[in-house]
């Protein structure tokens, strides 16, 4: 808890006194209005705030009290969201006011203080999360359209609670209070103002502050497709280096990574760091340098005009760049299962996180799965409830690191079943069972369990591509020597342009200018780290791209297909690999 509600000492104060103005406050004040944008920063000087929960029709609650010594807000104030929670003062006093836009250049100066803010402010987030306070989500758990607002909303790490009208009575009262009918539903209320009826993601998304943009300028110079670690990594250097760029994603920041619990063999983070928590500060980290990211914004196709690309969008917007990165990453495989798109509204799900912690409970639960995800899911959950990890191989070393291996072994909450499979599910409308057969005795169990979990395999996130650029037989992007060398027939659309005498660079499509980077392309490394190292070389090859003034030499004819274009990274002003 110190984490969350640290008081700055002295010298801290002093910094920040410098550039804020000191002003008194009076009983009953409120400093942060939930439903709104807040355009401050404040540290309480004297007397005392309350966090609240807003309830329609009823008594707000409080979630928290703060006294001298201590700064106010959560990580909304970084992120422009909205906020979740009411700060109202309690007892007259005084607080330092400083406009939220001068908060990064204040503790620029100060890195010390500036983590310290940081760091509480995500543990804020993560105990609202925690809490189930924030939006309410009311509707029923078997519409789709509950669903699809709930993953939204989880995915982009929003506190919430929802209210389920099969169950829970309180909804039904809400919305007699607000006169909305069944019909209307589900509905998000955005603190005690604001109700949207069935809202889209985009609408929901400008309603919370989501949306870093709104229209999209005539030409910029980088468009980064994808917001995954690769995705935010380019974007954060692209930004930095002065490039102007705009990030697209059609869910949240993050990608797969920010859907895993705990990762811990993440260079720089011994302790380990949640997917969510890198998520949130690689995105703060690309708005700092003057990235855009535009959420939801899902590409549908590619194409050339005028010298430049273009990123079409589902909602009829477009986006022209000089140079795009493809980061769209992969999704998991869904199970052939029958009825397994009638539990997906209910009982099975694709990621483990706070949010799905929370709908599952107690109540015993299978992952499927032989991987790092998998293993990290299992961990993860099993800290509150009973796990049956399923793995159709043999054992769990082939694909999944031994740190995890070795936790899983030493956790009694969950058991390990190898060369087995699911081939039923049990249950009316919501999961009760599963039944699963072992591949080498062919004996069948049925395994009580609530909730399913499944990470397996990766289906590349390329359909939106179609023709534009190469891609291997599985549909993931060929970049480098893969293009140069593919020569099969599918790809003779791009035979042009190899007549050209142009030699993609490493990372770069079959298209000059266009790069792929991450889980999307072929023969990648499917790890955090190489996705982010990638993301970062892909920005130094689009400015060696964007200084080649003449066609790039073919590889001589004595070259080996396995050797590096030597003469192509100097031609580009890359040093070559030794």
């Amino acid at each position: 808890m110190h984490g969350a509600y640290p008081r700055l000492d002295p010298a801290q104060l002093s910094t920040l006194l410098a550039d804020g103005q000191r002003r008194p406050t009076t009983a009953g004040e409120v400093l942060i209005q939930a439903g709104q944008r807040s355009d401050t920063f404040y540290v309480l000087l004297g007397g005392q705030a309350v966090v609240l929960q807003p309830h329609t029709g009823g008594e707000d609650e409080i979630i928290r009290v703060h006294g001298p010594g201590r700064f106010l807000g959560e990580l909304s104030i970084l992120t422009g969201q909205i906020e979740f929670v009411t700060t109202r003062i309690q007892l007259p006093g005084e607080v330092l006011a400083i406009p939220a836009e001068q908060l990064p250049r204040v503790v620029l100066h100060n890195p010390n203080l500036g983590d310290l803010i940081l760091r509480a402010y995500l543990t804020r987030r993560a105990l609202l999360i925690d809490a189930g306070v924030g939006l309410r989500i009311i509707g029923s758990r078997f519409s789709p359209d509950s669903q699809r607002l709930r993953d939204f909303a989880s995915r982009n790490r929003i506190p919430h609670r929802f209210l389920d009208l099969e169950q829970d009575q309180a909804a039904e009262e809400v919305l007699r209070q607000l006169q909305v009918t069944a019909s209307e539903t589900p509905v998000v209320l955005c603190g005690e103002a604001q109700v949207l009826r069935n809202p889209t993601n985009a609408r929901l998304a400008d309603a919370l502050g989501l949306r870093a943009m709104s229209g999209t300028p005539e030409l910029v110079d980088l468009v980064v497709v994808g917001a995954g670690p690769s995705g935010l990594a380019a974007a954060v250097y692209a930004a930095s280096e002065g490039l102007s760029t705009i990030v697209l994603d059609a869910v949240a920041t993050g990608g797969q990574a920010a859907t895993s619990s705990r990762i811990e063999n993440y260079l720089g983070f011994p302790a380990g760091i949640s997917g969510a928590e890198l998520a949130e500060r690689a995105a703060i980290q690309a708005n700092k340098f003057g990235a855009r990211i535009l959420i939801p914004g899902q590409a549908v196709a590619l194409s050339e005009d005028d010298g430049h690309y273009v990123v079409h969008l589902d909602g009829g917007d477009a986006v022209a760049a000089r140079s795009v990165i493809i980061a769209t990453g992969a999704r998991y495989r869904k199970l052939a299962l029958e009825r397994l798109g009638e539990f997906e509204m209910t009982s099975v799900y694709y990621a483990a996180t706070r949010f799905e912690a929370q709908r599952c409970g107690s109540d015993p639960i299978a992952v499927v799965g032989g991987g790092n995800s998998a293993g990290q899911a299992a961990l993860f959950l099993a800290s509150q409830a009973p796990v049956y990890l399923i793995v159709r191989g043999p054992d769990l070393a082939r694909d999944m690191s031994r740190y995890l291996i070795d936790q899983i072994q030493a956790t009694e909450a969950i058991v390990v079943l190898t060369d087995t499979e699911i081939i039923e599910l049990i249950g009316d409308r919501v999961l009760d069972a599963v039944v699963i057969r072992n591949s080498r005795t062919r004996e069948r169990r049925k395994l009580s369990v609530k909730a399913l979990f499944v990470f397996i395999g990766a289906v590349p996130c390329t359909s939106w591509l179609a023709t534009t650029v190469a891609l291997d037989p599985d549909g993931f992007v060929l970049t480098g020597d893969a293009v140069a060398h593919a020569g099969q027939a599918e790809h003779a659309e791009h035979a042009a342009s190899q007549e050209t005498g142009f030699i993609p660079l490493p990372l770069e499509t079959s298209r000059p200018g266009v790069f792929a980077v991450g889980d999307v392309r072929s023969d990648s490394i499917k790890r955090v780290a190489s996705a982010v190292g990638e993301g970062a070389m892909a920005v130094r090859l689009v400015h060696a791209r964007r200084q080649s003034v003449r066609p790039l030499p073919r590889r001589p004819a004595e070259s080996s297909p396995s050797d590096p274009p030597r003469a192509q990274f100097e031609s580009a002003g890359v040093p070559s690999p030794s």
